[in-house]
C-alpha cells in the first residue's frame, strides 16, 4: 500500500508564489495630460440652443424669439413634406 501524499507542502508553495506576485512594485504612472478649453459666448449660446428641448423652443417662440419661430417653421415644413405623398410619373 502506498502512503497518502499530503498537499500541504504544495499549497504553501503556491501561496508563497502568489505573495511574491502581489508584492511586485508597480511601474510609476505617467501623469495624464489634460487640456483646458474656453468656449466663446457664441459657442456657449450655440451649445445651449442645441441642447434645448422642444417644449423650451415652443415657449421661446411663443414669447417672440425669432430663432425659435424659424426653427418651428422649418420643423412644421418637414412634417408637412413627410405627410405629402409624392407621385413620380
Amino acid at each position: 500500500m502506498s502512503d497518502p501524499v499530503g498537499s500541504v507542502t504544495q499549497t504553501q508553495a503556491v501561496a508563497q508564489a502568489a505573495d511574491v506576485r502581489a508584492k511586485a512594485p508597480e511601474p510609476p504612472r505617467e501623469p495624464v495630460p489634460s487640456d483646458t478649453v474656453q468656449l466663446s459666448s457664441a459657442a456657449r449660446a450655440a451649445l445651449q440652443e442645441a441642447a434645448e428641448t422642444p417644449a423650451q423652443t415652443a415657449k421661446e417662440a411663443a414669447a417672440g424669439d425669432l430663432q425659435a419661430k424659424r426653427l418651428l417653421a422649418r420643423q412644421a415644413a418637414k412634417e408637412q413634406e413627410a405627410r405629402t405623398t409624392h407621385v413620380v410619373a
